[in-house]
């Protein structure tokens, strides 16, 4: 018989918590080794047990992205062994970038739960895909790697609504200089 994948639920809302170690449960290759409601609680849940894949939340506390700190702080704790997947209602791009960067290797929206069996097999071997729930974010962030911090700093005003003459006089830069650096952002972008 092959080893469980040992999973452990970081989630502070009862219902998720109950729900997903239910539909876990009852996959005959997958575990629920602990069950955590705070990031202080994964920390030291992972410091005693053995797990393979983690499902973080990311507001665990009064919308505080803390699992976004929690997942940094496990990924640092077990030198970047465990697999963590992000499982939540929060679409923000930013969010969904910030959660890459601390470790995460998928993020997957609530409405979506029914992937995450899928996703956590993929994760434990190691071939994890990016959940469509993510994958538009990471391709638009890798775009905007190409343009200097001045750039993309102008392109995100521009993408909230900002004409040139606004962004000029947000930034001090003369209008002049902002309608290259748009010149230079558009050639970037539509390369």
């Amino acid at each position: 018989m092959t080893q469980s994948i040992r999973v452990m639920l970081v989630e502070d809302d009862p219902f998720w918590r109950e729900r997903l170690t239910e539909d876990l449960g009852k996959e005959p290759d997958i575990e629920v080794v602990a069950a955590a409601a705070t990031g202080q609680e994964a920390l030291e849940a992972a410091a005693t047990i053995g797990m393979d894949v983690v499902l973080m939340d990311i507001n665990l506390s009064e919308n505080r992205l803390d699992g976004l700190d929690a997942t940094k702080e496990l990924m640092l704790a077990r030198q970047s062994e465990l697999k963590i997947i992000i499982l939540t209602s929060l679409t923000e791009k930013e969010i969904i970038v910030k959660a890459f960067q601390n470790g995460a290797v998928n993020y997957i929206g609530k409405s979506n739960f029914h992937h995450i069996t899928r996703a956590i097999r993929e994760a434990f071997d190691g071939e994890s895909s990016i959940h469509p729930d993510a994958a538009g974010a990471m391709r638009e962030e890798i775009r905007l790697m190409q343009l200097t911090p001045s750039e993309r700093e102008i392109h995100e005003l521009k993408e909230r609504g900002y004409n040139r003459t606004e962004i000029s006089t947000m930034l001090s830069k003369s209008l002049n200089t902002i309608k290259s650096q748009i010149r230079s952002i558009r050639g970037k972008l539509l390369k």
